[in-house]
């Protein structure tokens, strides 16, 4: 019994962890009515919050995207995932010099309000995060 309780407050304390996932009613309508305008032809759209920031998740021409909003409804970033073959080769080289043997799980593009561009591998539940010529910038443990 008591293993039972651990996993479930674990599970719980995992799920808030991730953002607070909202019905489309909860997200103000000012951040609707703009993903709307950017994005006309998404239906099908997962919002969460998480810190203040609205975040819609949808497949856009087959691609897993996402774009970030304030509770003004200014657009504060996309990301789009790539192929990690798709990746700037500085950004692999890198990889493969720091964390040898080590597989890329994921990699995306994330384009901010002001077009400045950055990409994003995940290694091992960490985003390494790299400038458009693929020079290193941080690392983000993802949160679980």
């Amino acid at each position: 019994m008591k293993n039972l309780i651990f996993i479930s407050i674990a599970v719980i304390i995992s799920f808030s962890a991730c953002g607070q996932k909202l019905k489309k009613e909860d997200v103000p309508s000012v951040v609707t009515a703009k993903f709307k305008t950017l994005y006309p032809s998404i239906e099908d759209v997962n919002w969460s919050k998480e810190n203040n920031i609205y975040e819609a998740e949808f497949d856009l021409n087959k691609v897993e995207t996402s774009a970030s909003f304030d509770a003004k409804g200014n657009l504060i970033e996309t990301e789009t995932e790539i192929a990690v073959a798709d990746l700037p080769a500085t950004i692999t080289k890198y990889l493969e010099k720091n964390l040898p043997g080590e597989k890329i799980k994921e990699a995306s593009k994330i384009t901010d309000s002001k077009g400045v561009i950055t990409f994003e591998a995940e290694v091992n539940n960490v985003d390494y995060v790299f400038d458009k010529d693929g020079n290193f910038i941080k690392e983000v443990k993802e949160k679980q």
